[in-house]
């Protein structure tokens, strides 16, 4: 494992790294990906280059890559976002770039080790996030981790040549142990 920072039972989380940007530049181009995310615009290595060496100068967020620890392949990437100390609360965010992974289970894994950091070390109160209509393998993803409906944002997003829903989604700590996830 290079360099890990929480580790699953096949996957662990790390930091990103100047070299991981061809990785993210080649996934959020890709359209299948693309699909899935907020981002519309192309992504240059330049771009990547100075969104990575910016991560980890902001306390706000905690934004990690997902590595199989059987080869160390980078597949995708998890944070929380918006670390409210506050009002002790995130939002997740996660995606995995690598298509060849999508469907295997990594995602909801990267989601629960990211919750239960959340929780225990972070003392956070609720974790949320928000997730397109059509991204049914992510939604499913979020409910086998814990998270609820809680909202949507009619026709917020224009993707496939109409309008989509957004969901909001979230998870509180009472829940969370409550369901021994």
């Amino acid at each position: 494992m290079q360099n890990p920072f929480l580790v699953g039972e096949r996957i662990y989380l790390r930091t990103l790294e100047i070299e991981d940007v061809d990785c993210f530049v080649k996934w959020i181009n890709d359209e299948e990906v693309n699909n899935y995310l907020s981002v519309s615009l192309p992504l240059n290595k330049v771009r990547e280059k100075e969104f990575i060496e910016g991560l980890y100068k902001d306390e706000n967020n905690m934004i990690l890559g997902i590595a199989l620890k059987a080869n160390d392949d980078l597949i995708g990437v998890v944070g929380l976002h918006k670390i409210s100390m506050q009002f002790r609360h995130s939002e997740l965010g996660i995606f995995i770039g690598d298509k060849s992974r999508w469907s295997k289970g990594y995602g909801t894994e990267a989601v629960k080790i990211v919750i239960k950091y959340g929780f225990d070390r972070l003392n956070l109160h609720r974790i949320f996030l928000t997730v397109m209509d059509f991204n049914q393998g992510a939604i499913n993803a979020y409910e086998k981790s814990g998270f609820k409906r809680e909202g949507v944002f009619r026709e917020h997003v224009y993707k496939n040549g109409k309008y989509c829903d957004v969901y909001i989604m979230g998870i509180l700590k009472s829940e969370w142990k409550e369901n021994g996830l």
